[in-house]
């Protein structure tokens, strides 16, 4: 489930990749090198670079590799919104954390006369304030259901990995849930003052881009175009797994539909003879009817809009093609469906 968000690898998505990099190297670094972590611990006592300093790498271990995963699996959101718009995302949202986490302190200091001078380091901030868009923009895909009435969807699962930091970093991860949708609504205009200039983004272009960007994957090679055996035949997989995936889809929604109680108990896996009961009736022969022929149906064309909206969010073309065929032009489930794959 954490590959729902497309199987493209960091394509398109530079800024996660150096995150991933730069982050995680400077982690390993520094748990090899115990001596230099005083140097990036979170501190609130007024120490500009310590301010600075404290909010990029993560000391402890777990913390850094579930803001890894999470940070892998937020990459949709650099293909969809753009490098430079989603650069400003993790920028306003680091400053507006910084506020709230100032706050934050002052709070405990003046409810429970507690002084609060370290807080859990780390790029935990923006990593955090990710999931207002994830879970307003990504639409909810069922799986599967535990004990009847527990529904796991494509979703469950980053949440549970959210779940994961350290009890100390809950705090610190409300405080970025807000930021995140502050700066998201923009009902504050943050949007007009907190963002990644064009120059600046230019310059980034140019030099640090070159670095971290990856090459376009193999399986968007057009067939005609001296693609090998292999490609070919991973592309007839993935589209054999789409069209699985929404054939079990169709299959859950149906027998959700037509299952007659809501137990934790099934009758009919306990006492079989029960559903197949129907079976052991003789065959009603079928009435002779007039032969007419089933009018076709013909497939609808695909819109252009919708097609150019999943290009722009990273898919290929010929994807988004076959995805809004295979979904008669629902765009919500052409997406879950270019998701998984």
């Amino acid at each position: 489930m954490l590959t729902s968000t497309g199987s493209r690898g960091l394509y398109k998505a530079p800024v996660c990749k150096g995150l991933l990099l730069v982050l995680g190297g400077m982690t390993v670094m520094l748990t090899l090198l115990p001596q230099y972590q005083h140097l990036f611990v979170y501190n609130l006592q007024h120490q500009v670079w310590r301010l600075l300093c404290g909010r990029v790498v993560c000391l402890d271990l777990k913390d850094s590799f579930c803001s890894s995963l999470l940070i892998y699996n937020f990459r949709i959101f650099e293909r969809r919104f753009g490098t430079r718009k989603f650069a400003s995302f993790l920028l306003g949202t680091w400053c507006l954390s910084v506020l709230m986490d100032f706050l934050l302190a002052q709070a405990f200091q003046f409810l429970f006369d507690y002084e609060v001078e370290e807080l859990p380091a780390g790029l935990l901030a923006p990593v955090f304030s990710l999931f207002v868009p994830f879970y307003l923009s990504i639409p909810r895909m069922p799986v599967t259901q535990v004990l009847g009435h527990v529904h796991i969807t494509n979703k469950s699962l980053v949440y549970v990995v959210g779940l994961q930091v350290s009890p100390c970093s809950a705090a610190v991860s409300e405080c970025a849930s807000i930021s995140g949708g502050l700066y998201y609504s923009d009902v504050l205009l943050l949007h007009r003052f907190l963002f990644v200039p064009a120059w600046l983004s230019r310059v980034g272009r140019v030099l640090v881009e070159p670095l971290f960007s990856s090459s376009q994957p193999s399986s968007e090679t057009p067939l005609g175009m001296g693609a090998t055996l292999d490609i070919q035949r991973q592309q007839r997989m993935d589209l054999l797994d789409q069209q699985l995936l929404l054939a079990q889809y169709h299959e859950a929604r149906s027998s959700t539909r037509q299952q007659p109680q809501a137990g934790l108990l099934q009758w009919t896996r306990l006492f079989p003879s029960l559903r197949l009961r129907g079976q052991n009736r003789p065959p009603v022969q079928p009435r002779p009817q007039a032969h007419t022929q089933p009018p076709q149906l013909e497939p609808s064309p695909v819109a252009e809009e919708q097609v150019a909206l999943l290009v722009e969010m990273g898919f290929s073309r010929i994807d988004a093609l076959e995805a809004l065929r295979a979904s008669n032009n629902d765009i919500n489930m052409a997406t879950n469906s270019l998701l998984q794959h």
